[in-house]
């Protein structure tokens, strides 16, 4: 009988142009996306050469799993398979008693990772697994975390040779009516962006977000664009992009910012760069592991 188990979880994405009708759909609660919104995003991801997440999603995983000594870790997926339903079903199978959740996001919202929580606690009622189940809400401040983004960080500005450029850290945007539920996400996000900034020696430095949806709803501003925009009339010579809310390369970084951010920056004829996202750097798994080493002791 295994004891302990650990479900890593994560977004999804698309596995190919031939997915992305199947994945934009399942994010749409079932509802078909319109020919138009489907050409659209389906052109994105031909555009980045496909996203590269599920592969380094399991990566992540795998790393996580190989530092902890025996405890088998189950991937579970919010839009693409596997699932998170399924990675409780496999506990289920395999007898665990006791499971820690991580979701591969540092900040904590209602609608992220207490929305992957609902799924998985839901998912073990339904499937009958009766273990404990222990979830990590946040690690937004760990400070291996923290540490490997502000050398990331470091990296950056000097590749892009500017003195004292402003820095942008930037997060995925969600609905501003998560402001009226006191929602810390947004909080979160700026805690991270302090002691980053902080630890690298950086003065300089605010807040936008990215890939809002389109709802019709007001979602959480400055879009990034819009930040770039604003920057080149004010006069700055250079801008360090920094979306601490990702852990991998994928579509919100590899198009979004390299691509759309990047070219209005370059129509604007101001110089711009990225940090490197962590992906499955062994440093980095091994700030994950940590965090979920010390869930599974909580739970124990």
């Amino acid at each position: 009988m295994t004891s302990d188990g650990v479900v890593v979880m994560a977004y999804g994405t698309a596995r190919g142009l031939d997915d992305v009708e199947r994945y934009y759909t399942d994010i749409r609660h079932g509802r078909p996306p319109s020919p138009e919104a489907l050409a659209e995003l389906t052109e994105r991801y031909r555009a980045i050469g496909g996203s590269p997440l599920y592969e380094t999603t399991v990566a992540q995983a795998r790393g996580i799993e190989d530092r902890l000594g025996g405890v088998k870790v189950y991937l579970g997926q919010k839009h693409s398979p596997p699932f998170v339903a399924d990675a409780i079903r496999h506990m289920h199978d395999d007898e665990v008693e006791r499971a820690v959740g991580f979701v591969l996001a540092p900040h904590f919202s209602a609608m992220s990772i207490g929305d992957y929580e609902r799924r998985a606690r839901i998912a073990a009622e339904q499937i009958g697994w009766t273990g404990t189940f222990e979830m990590v809400t946040s690690w937004h401040v760990e400070p291996g975390f923290i540490s490997w983004t502000a050398r990331s960080l470091k990296e950056a500005i000097e590749r892009l040779g500017v003195d004292e450029p402003l820095v942008v850290f930037s997060a995925h945007s969600l609905p501003e009516r998560i402001l009226q539920k006191k929602d810390p996400y947004p909080d979160q996000l700026r805690e991270t962006a302090e002691v980053v900034a902080a630890e690298a020696g950086v003065s300089r430095w605010q807040i936008a977000w990215q890939s809002a949806g389109r709802t019709g709803e007001a979602w959480l501003g400055p879009d990034i664009v819009e930040v770039v925009e604003e920057a080149a009339a004010a006069g700055e010579p250079g801008l360090v992009l920094a979306p601490v809310g990702f852990v991998a390369d994928h579509l919100e970084v590899l198009y979004d910012v390299d691509i759309e951010a990047r070219q209005r920056a370059d129509d604007l004829g101001l110089a711009l760069e990225r940090i490197a996202m962590p992906n499955d750097d062994p440093e980095f798994l091994d700030v994950l592991a940590g965090i979920v080493a010390r869930g599974l002791a909580r739970s124990a």
